[in-house]
């Protein structure tokens, strides 16, 4: 949760520095920051399995097995992290210029991606690094080398999107460098974290660091549900941000206020989700069955607790979170009111989501995509009718949060209750 809560810092700070350099340049790199962080789930959903397999390999007592996951995990992000690069390098510029109404925008955030994209080959060695951390529960070290991604990207984007301490103003292009300057250096420690660590030579994972093809392919078939997971709801997020883009750029400059802020809601979520994964995957390992509904109540009703403690603002006083993101007056008032609507969906979703993770843990991913396709097809099927054919105000375009999160969170319950989800072997 820090880890997460310290990320949403630096998106907030990277929207307050933007919004008041230029409009064009917030609304840019909010779209092209969506498009970056679709491409980056990739990563995330092998890392994920890696994390699945490892915990799983803990909780079944086989830890000299770790080394090898860890292995085709890192082989096999280096592939996608290429893959991702030469897409965002020659394939994205065409498609923003083709699908953009305003060019402004479009090319801002072709500008933003073409240095944003050198990050993947930093991130595909945290993430695997940090899949390891999680698998083994010292989570203390993902958040600090968060602590350092944020210090040096906030200093970053002082320096170099407005101009201080003496260099030029970068705007968009200075955005992101300094992302991907942190990057850097949040891989620096956390290579380094792991090489003094006392689990990775108890474990020697890298004196027998070794890819085998059972490994991969027994990796692939566990991450390769979560990663399509994460693309697919994340492209359905950036077509949604597209549409909006497409009504007109006050109704994108407004969005992209509440996808700014909406990031906090999601600290204790992804935090305990993640969570969720290794707990449930260990206790699988074990085939201690009857303790999985009493994790999965405790981690809903932290959840519950630490979202209010993170989001009460968007309740009590969204003007002054609203401030924090862009300070603009015009678009403030349907910034407030969209803020304080979708709060409610939040809490659903912090809810539903563990569910959703707890399939994750049991290895059972390819259900979970099954459900996360069903999702979104209704996401943009609702979104669809409410942007393009009853061309409805932005405030209610929002409501498509609600019928997301509760689609999700009702069919991951649905499986838990009445399925067969304990004869898995992964």
């Amino acid at each position: 949760m820090a880890s997460t809560f310290i990320q949403s810092v630096v998106l907030i700070t990277d929207s307050s520095f933007l919004s008041r350099y230029d409009t064009i340049a917030f609304d840019a790199v909010g779209n092209g920051g969506l498009i970056y962080i679709t491409l980056f789930m990739t990563l995330v959903g092998m890392s994920d399995g890696a994390q699945i397999l490892m915990a799983r390999r803990i909780g079944q007592e086989k830890e000299s097995m770790l080394s090898q996951i860890f292995g085709s995990v890192l082989f096999n992000n280096l592939l996608i992290s290429i893959v991702l690069f030469a897409f965002i390098t020659w394939a994205i510029p065409d498609m923003l210029k083709s699908y953009s109404l305003n060019a402004d925008v479009a090319q801002g955030q072709i500008d933003y991606l073409g240095i944003r994209g050198y990050g993947l080959f930093f991130a595909f060695i945290s993430i695997s690094i940090n899949a390891y951390f999680m698998a083994v529960g010292k989570t203390n070290f993902v958040m600090i080398s968060a602590l350092f991604i944020a210090l040096s990207n906030i200093l970053l984007d002082y320096v170099l999107i407005n101009g201080n301490l003496g260099f030029n103003a970068m705007g968009i292009q200075g955005a992101a460098v300094a992302s991907t300057i942190a990057d850097a250096i949040g891989a620096l420690f956390l290579c380094t974290a792991f090489y003094y660590s006392s689990e990775q030579r108890r474990h020697l994972i890298l004196v027998q660091l070794s890819i085998s093809k059972k490994s991969l392919l027994n990796l692939f078939k566990i991450s390769s549900p979560i990663m399509l997971q994460g693309l697919v709801a994340l492209t359905t997020w950036t077509v949604f941000f597209t549409w909006i883009e497409q009504i007109g750029t006050y109704e994108l400059t407004v969005s992209q206020n509440i996808r700014s802020l909406y990031f906090l809601a999601f600290v204790p979520v992804w935090g305990f989700g993640a969570t969720t994964k290794t707990y449930i995957s260990h206790y699988v390992g074990k085939k201690d069955y009857g303790s999985i509904k009493t994790i999965i109540f405790r981690v809903q009703l932290l959840s519950i607790v630490f979202l209010f403690l993170f989001f009460h603002g968007a309740f009590f006083y969204p003007e002054q979170m609203i401030s924090l993101v862009n300070p603009n007056e015009e678009f403030m008032t349907d910034s407030v009111a969209i803020l304080r609507f979708v709060s409610g969906s939040v809490i659903i979703y912090s809810v539903g989501s563990v569910y959703f993770q707890a399939i994750n843990g049991t290895g059972n991913t390819r259900v979970n995509f099954y459900i996360e396709l069903l999702a979104v097809f209704v996401y943009i099927i609702v979104a669809f009718l409410l942007i393009k054919v009853y061309v409805l105000d932005i405030y209610w375009i929002w409501t498509v949060e609600y019928v997301y999160f509760i689609t999700l969170g009702s069919l991951s319950f649905i499986y838990l209750r009445f399925f067969n989800w304990r004869k898995k072997e992964i």
